[in-house]
């Protein structure tokens, strides 16, 4: 696993010890951010199920000036914090083990918006749409921003959820998809 572009380019980052991850493939991270980006001017980014971190160390190397990280397995924790610390961007980076629900309370009670949130839930636990919506109610996400989604390929994720609309779905395999939300305008 590594950094596929921008400041950190061929950077190895490690992955989470054991199975109870799966660590996104370099073609479904460049398929990503050739929707979301490339590049990012700015901007806080969230990575909730973080994982490894490594897509909000990507979206670093990419441009975000910040990012969340979030997970709640102490594994995870420590691998992401190796990461951050191999990468040099600790003073860019906030990680913290909490659960998806908490996260979000705790961002939102900050006046957060995110340019982009990262959202890879374990596939039988966490259901999107339900946690979708209560970003949208919080209003987590900027304008035009992003949601990125890893799901299983036979979910059934809607074209328009609240306030996003996807712009990207793609099966990678028989288990994987990916889906790509934009806050869409007020009017």
């Amino acid at each position: 696993m590594r950094v596929i572009a921008g400041t950190q380019k061929g950077r190895q980052l490690k992955a989470v010890p054991g199975n109870s991850t799966r660590p996104t493939t370099d073609k479904v991270k460049e398929a990503m951010f050739n929707v979301i980006g490339p590049y990012f001017e700015g901007g806080i980014g969230l990575d909730l199920f973080a994982g490894s971190g490594s897509l909000g160390i990507e979206s670093l190397s990419r441009g975000l000036d910040s990012m969340i990280f979030v997970d709640r397995h102490p594994k995870a924790i420590e691998t992401i914090r190796d990461n951050i610390r191999t990468v040099k961007l600790e003073e860019r980076a906030e990680v913290y083990r909490n659960d998806a629900n908490r996260a979000l309370k705790a961002v939102h009670k900050r006046d957060l918006q995110f340019s982009v949130i990262f959202l890879d839930p374990p596939y039988e636990k966490i259901k999107l749409k339900p946690l979708m919506e209560t970003i949208s109610e919080m209003e987590l996400v900027v304008e035009g921003g992003w949601i990125v989604t890893e799901h299983p390929a036979d979910s059934d994720l809607a074209d328009l959820v609240v306030d996003f609309e996807r712009l990207k779905h793609e099966e990678y395999n028989k288990t994987t998809a990916i889906s790509i939300y934009r806050r869409m305008h007020s009017e």
